[in-house]
């Protein structure tokens, strides 16, 4: 359950999570029903983590793990990460840019994030060319990378605040008042308009009005 804050964004009401020997065969298809999988027996009963959905099987019946594709779609740099971005720490984060993010990563953050590559470029600090120039499984240098994978976070932060990523990519090009009146996404060229934005979302999460 959530309700819209003055932020735009949903703000979260804690869930009251009923302990797996309670719940009851109808309640396990309710959740199978919304995430659409269609469960042909009821199953006995189902654990709810902040990474899985497990559904315990009954007479052989085998249920999909419901939140898996959910997880995964909230991951942007599918190609280099193993969590949403937002949840990376920072040594993660300093493995994955040593590594180099590829121009196929960078590719689906411009898809999900509604950008062309002239804003890319303006965010990231580099001349367009630097990015179309590459091929889709090139990487880009490690300097570059870090700035990717900031630009990245910041998405992730974002989509899972607003639980709506088209509301939140409005959200970035929208004159705001804590920075006195400039778009979000203006501050994305350096680690501190990042850091600044980030702040902001935090606020958003937690009902304060941005």
């Amino acid at each position: 359950m959530s309700t819209i804050n003055s932020g735009g964004a949903r703000k979260k009401t804690p869930k009251t999570l009923i302990p797996v020997a309670h719940k009851t065969s109808q309640q396990v298809a309710k959740a199978s029903a919304v995430s659409n999988q269609i469960v042909t027996e009821p199953a006995t009963a189902y654990t709810n983590t902040s990474s899985q959905l497990q559904v315990i099987k009954k007479g052989g019946l085998h249920v999909r793990n419901l939140a898996e594709s959910a997880f995964n779609h909230r991951m942007i740099l599918k190609d280099a990460v193993q969590k949403r971005e937002a949840e990376m720490t920072a040594i993660e984060k300093m493995k994955l840019v040593r590594n180099g993010i590829s121009k196929k990563d960078l590719e689906r953050l411009k898809e999900r994030a509604s950008l062309d590559y002239d804003k890319l470029a303006m965010a990231l600090s580099v001349t367009r060319a630097t990015l179309i120039n590459k091929e889709k499984a090139e990487k880009f240098n490690s300097s570059l990378s870090e700035r990717i994978v900031g630009l990245a976070e910041i998405y992730s932060y974002g989509y899972e605040v607003f639980e709506d990523e088209a509301r939140f990519n409005l959200w970035m090009f929208k004159p705001n008042r804590a920075i006195d009146g400039d778009l979000p996404f203006n501050l994305m060229d350096n680690q501190f308009g990042r850091e600044e934005v980030k702040s902001i979302i935090g606020r958003i999460e937690y009902g304060v009005y941005s």
